[in-house]
């Protein structure tokens, strides 16, 4: 017999995105920025490792709200590394980070794990040199980045050429040190927090901006953030609810955010709707809780409209453990980006579903889930490619399949989600 999980929970992460930015924005502002529920999460912690190393002020209180309070004089106030810049395995890190340090006046090299070295940095790296940094990669367009910063940077007029929103930030980011006012746009809307937290977007059309416009060298004021829970961790335990048949599960504080919840959507399209309550909004941010109740997933998810993807870049691998295992199918298109991500995710999806005795076909851009064979193994081996998407996806598999599943490096959730598999087995019911 298969558990059931169900209660309320009310200690989801803090949501990765707004922390990492949060704590960005502080480092250039004038003053004391507060920041309440920073996220403990790996990749958090390599941001405020980062900037310490430049120098920033930072200090963590450990208190049931966990606070971190950042201290800065300004846009350049940062000061040069003597070592390069270890952003472990935090792209977010690196590929915002730089368009800060493009505009300091001195040389910095970020690096990371051998994950994040082998990811495509030259997406950053024109737009950064368009505007009058020098920078330099590795010969295959990958980290470490060299970079020798110019004050100020040149204004910029650019479209991101492809869906991403560390790419945005970075951009962003560079603008606020530029002479003059740039304006970044993007084909696929991606998650717009960066231009919420520092008040970029246009109120009477805050869904559909046509250009993000930035005035560089504005001095930005110090303020306090709060960080609301994680929808990407969300979307974890959603996905157990409905393998499970939860009787209920609430999540509380939810971001909301219309740009991040396109998982909703994509589970809306395929009739399970999961009910919104106590929806308010927090320093721009829509918050509210999530409840899942007596549903399950009947229909297979068919993903291939390019906005979605974008928007649920994140939650993609989840959502493909979930309807293979609910409707042994599943398809993909138009998400090449996951190639780019911590892992090739393409390929350890369909490696992972495989073992488990899906029957898969690989595109470049995706793939599709056909039906599934018997497998008579008891034991099947998970190879998780230290990505924590991948760890906790088939980690929430692992409750769901007659063998056993051993992932081979399940810590690895704890980039994003620290406590995930305690806080699993605490919803379990028998």
């Amino acid at each position: 017999m298969k558990p059931q999980f169900c209660g309320t929970v009310t200690a989801l992460p803090p949501d990765k995105s707004i922390s990492h930015r949060a704590a960005l924005i502080g480092a250039i502002s004038t003053g004391e920025t507060r920041i309440e529920n920073f996220s403990a999460g790996e990749d958090n912690q390599s941001t405020l490792s980062a900037l310490a190393q430049l120098g920033v002020q930072i200090q963590q209180e450990v208190s049931q709200t966990r606070s971190v309070v950042i201290r800065s004089n300004g846009l350049f106030d940062l000061k040069p590394s003597q070592t390069p810049i270890q952003c472990n395995n935090s792209g977010s890190t690196m590929r915002m980070l730089a368009g800060i340090l493009a505009a300091q006046p001195f040389r910095s090299t970020l690096i990371g794990d051998d994950s994040l070295m082998k990811r495509p940095m030259k997406r950053i790296a024109t737009p950064l040199a368009q505007m009058g940094a020098q920078l330099a990669l590795s010969a295959s367009d990958t980290a470490p980045i060299h970079i020798h910063g110019k004050k100020p940077l040149s204004p910029i007029a650019y479209q991101t050429p492809v869906a991403s929103a560390q790419v945005k930030s970075c951009v962003i980011f560079a603008a606020l040190h530029a002479d003059g006012t740039s304006e970044i746009s993007e084909a696929i809307q991606t998650r717009n927090h960066t231009e919420t937290m520092l008040g970029l977007i246009n109120p009477s059309s805050p869904e559909k901006p046509d250009k993000i416009k930035v005035r560089g060298l504005q001095p930005i004021d110090a303020k306090s953030f709060f960080v609301p829970s994680d929808p990407s961790a969300s979307c974890f335990l959603i996905a157990l609810a409905l393998l499970s048949k939860s009787p209920e599960l609430i999540l509380k504080n939810v971001c909301l955010n219309p740009t991040r919840t396109g998982f909703l959507t994509i589970l809306a399209q395929a009739g399970v709707a999961i009910q919104t309550d106590s929806v308010r909004t927090i320093g721009g941010e829509t918050i509210g809780d999530l409840v899942c109740a007596n549903a399950s997933l009947q229909e297979p998810l068919r993903i291939s409209d390019k906005a979605l993807v974008a928007n649920a870049i994140d939650e993609l691998p989840m959502l493909a453990v979930l309807s293979s295992l609910a409707t042994n199918k599943f398809e993909l298109h138009r998400a090449e980006e996951l190639r780019a991500k911590e892992s090739d995710r393409i390929s350890a999806l369909v490696l992972n579903l495989q073992a488990l005795g899906f029957i898969c076909e690989t595109f470049h851009d995706g793939f599709v889930v056909k039906g599934r064979k018997t497998v008579s193994n008891k034991k099947i081996h998970i190879q998780t490619f230290n990505d924590h998407r991948i760890a906790m996806s088939f980690g929430i598999a692992s409750y769901f399949c007659d063998a056993e599943l051993a992932l081979d490096n399940p810590d690895c959730a704890a980039v994003s989600f620290p406590n995930f598999f305690s806080l699993i087995e605490g919803l379990k019911q028998l």
